[in-house]
């Protein structure tokens, strides 16, 4: 089973949909609004922030060989000196604490079946400055320091994790970019271009394939330098 957070986003939709029409058993979360449609039947409103809420959901779950999928995310744009902390601490609550949440949550479970794949959607941002970004670049950076210890302690029960360090796509956070920096941006793209999120799920299909990729971060950015 295939669990997807964050499907009301570019990403996220676009990979819940892509599984599902693979025939793949999936599941999906959303924060506040449910998005329409017959193939978004199998998804939960789930707030994961909320770790109480994160253990019930992860306890009705009765399926083996779970990939989770950490999509969901915000972002604030503000110079450092001028952000409001209450941004700050959403941004680090959301994408951090959530992401880790879910996988304290789910790692029992994983255990206890001998198998699981965490797989969470990082960020080029991460590794590079980006004005306006501190607090998203923090939370991203963060993801990436913990995978380590977590593939150390959960290898030998069949359990990989892995970061995709994303640069810019079609889909997703790009739509907030105004466009002369969007031409700025793939001026230093290699491949000249955004990605196709294609290439976000062939990247999934292959960490999931590949047990001894682990407690690594996959760079995917078209080259950007």
């Amino acid at each position: 089973m295939i669990i997807i957070t964050g499907i009301t986003g570019g990403i996220g939709n676009f990979l819940f949909n892509k599984f599902s029409q693979a025939g793949e058993q999936i599941i999906g979360t959303y924060h506040l609004n449910k998005p329409e449609g017959k193939q978004y039947a199998n998804t939960i409103q789930l707030d994961i922030t909320d770790f109480s809420a994160i253990e019930k959901f992860i306890v009705s779950i009765k399926s083996k060989e779970i990939t989770l999928i950490n999509c969901a995310g915000v972002s604030a744009n503000a110079f450092a000196h001028k952000s409001a902390i209450e941004e700050w601490n959403n941004v680090i609550n959301v994408n951090l604490n959530g992401t880790f949440y879910l996988i304290r949550a789910v790692l029992p479970l994983m255990r206890e079946q001998n198998f699981g794949r965490i797989i969470n959607l990082s960020s080029i941002v991460s590794q590079t400055g980006v004005i306006g970004t501190s607090a998203y670049a923090a939370s991203k950076a963060g993801i990436n320091g913990i995978i380590k210890s977590i593939a150390l302690e959960n290898a030998q029960k069949g359990i990989t994790i892995n970061n995709i360090n994303l640069g810019y796509f079609k889909v997703g956070m790009i739509d907030t970019v105004p466009k002369e920096i969007q031409e700025k941006i793939k001026s230093k793209i290699a491949n000249n271009e955004f990605g196709d999120p294609e290439n976000i799920f062939n990247t999934i299909q292959y960490i999931r394939n590949t047990p001894y990729l682990n407690g690594s971060c996959v760079d995917l950015n078209g080259g950007l330098v």
